[in-house]
């Protein structure tokens, strides 16, 4: 079965205590959701971005390291789903769900098939 991300975006400057009760308790049903229907099969939340370290190859190999997220743009992944799912229109509807617990964008990619040996 094809895996998917769905991920939560959050503005540059989001503040997780800014989560109500309510939020958690939306988010926590749709986890128990997913865990019901057999489609989650990992999920988690991630520092917010000042807390990234970006590693960069330069000419020569030399791997330079940075505080902060590679890309500068105002939003970046707060969390995410990977998911157990038949088809995009499937983790589409995973997706809906999860940006109205979130309250938050939401983008869902497929993962890319491996060729198996």
């Amino acid at each position: 079965m094809p895996q998917y991300l769905v991920a939560i975006h959050h503005p540059d400057n989001y503040d997780p205590s800014a989560e109500d009760e309510s939020m958690v308790r939306d988010i926590d049903a749709l986890n128990e959701e997913m865990a019901a229907a057999g489609a989650r099969f990992f999920a988690g939340g991630l520092q917010s971005a000042p807390h990234a370290k970006s590693l960069r190859k330069q000419p020569g190999g030399q791997v330079v390291i940075t505080d902060g997220p590679y890309l500068e743009t105002k939003e970046h992944i707060g969390g995410f789903w990977i998911l157990d799912a038949a088809n995009m229109d499937e983790a589409v509807k995973w997706g809906r769900k999860a940006a109205a617990a979130c309250r938050a964008s939401v983008e869902v990619r497929e993962f890319l098939a491996m060729p198996r040996e």
